[in-house]
Order: C-alpha cells, then sequence, then structure tokens
C-alpha cells in the first residue's frame, strides 16, 4: 500500500494530586477497653468457677453412682440368695417326698414279697403233704400187693405140698 505511515499522538500527561496531609489521632477518653477487660477478667472467673463446679459435680455423682452401684449389686446378691434358699427349700421338700414315697414303695415291695412266700410257703405245704398222702398210699398198695403175692405164693407152696 502506499506511503507512510501516521505518527503516534503523544502519550497523554498525567497530573498527580498533591497526597493529602497526614491525619491527626484525638484522644478520646472511652471505657470500652476497661469494660473489655473487667469482662475478660470476669468471664474467666466465671469459667474457672464452672470448671470447679463441674469437677466438684462429676466426682459428687461418681461416688453417687458408685453407691448406687454398690447398692444395686448388694440387692441383685441379695436377690439371689433369696432365689436360692427358695429353691432349696423346694429341692429338700421334694426330696423329703421323694424319700418317703420311696420308703412307702420299699414297704409296700417287702410286704408283697412276705405275702408272696407265704402264698409259696402254702403252695410248698399243700404239695408235701399231697405227695406225701400219694407215697403212702403208693406204699400201702406195695405193702398190699407184697402180701397178695406172698399170701398167693404161701397157698400155691401149701397147695403143692398137699399134691
Amino acid at each position: 500500500m502506499g506511503g507512510s505511515r501516521p505518527s503516534p499522538p503523544p502519550p497523554p500527561s498525567i497530573v498527580y494530586a498533591p497526597s493529602p496531609p497526614p491525619p491527626t489521632v484525638t484522644q478520646a477518653p472511652t471505657q470500652s477497653v476497661a469494660t473489655q477487660t473487667a469482662l475478660n477478667e470476669v468471664s474467666g472467673k466465671q469459667t474457672r468457677l464452672n470448671m470447679e463446679l463441674g469437677a466438684k459435680l462429676d466426682r459428687t455423682n461418681a461416688e453417687f453412682f458408685a453407691g448406687q452401684d454398690i447398692r444395686r449389686t448388694q440387692a441383685a446378691g441379695s436377690e439371689s440368695r433369696l432365689t436360692q434358699k427358695q429353691a432349696g427349700e423346694i429341692e429338700t421338700g421334694l426330696t423329703r417326698v421323694r424319700g418317703q414315697e420311696e420308703r412307702a414303695g420299699i414297704v409296700e415291695t417287702g410286704a408283697q414279697y412276705r405275702r408272696g412266700l407265704e402264698t409259696a410257703g402254702e403252695e410248698t405245704r399243700k404239695t408235701t403233704r399231697v405227695e406225701g398222702e400219694e407215697t403212702r398210699t403208693t406204699d400201702l398198695q406195695r405193702e398190699m400187693f407184697r402180701r397178695y403175692k406172698e399170701q398167693r405164693d404161701y397157698e400155691q407152696a401149701q397147695s403143692q405140698y398137699r399134691a
């Protein structure tokens, strides 16, 4: 393209404003610092007091609940002993009844055994009596048969002698 370039415009000039004068500090009497300091001290004391009372309450609660635990354990032990005592009394009663029933059973068994022996003895005596009677009857029959044979033999011998 042709030619020359136009020249750039001159840089702008910057004018600085003069700096303001330093501020002047005016002391105004205030209670905010003293009040804040006093509040901080009171707050610190209150915090320490709260911690002391909290610790004291913790000790009191620990002591109370330790006592509660001891009483609870004692009560549980008492209930356990009472339950065991009652169970023991019940078991003793049951054992006593079992013993009575067992003794009564033994007495009944003994009575039945004696009755059985008595019956067996009576039966044995009856059997022996019958056997004895049968033996005597048999012996008597033998004796009578022997005498019959002797008599017959005697009569045969006499009849042969006469003949």
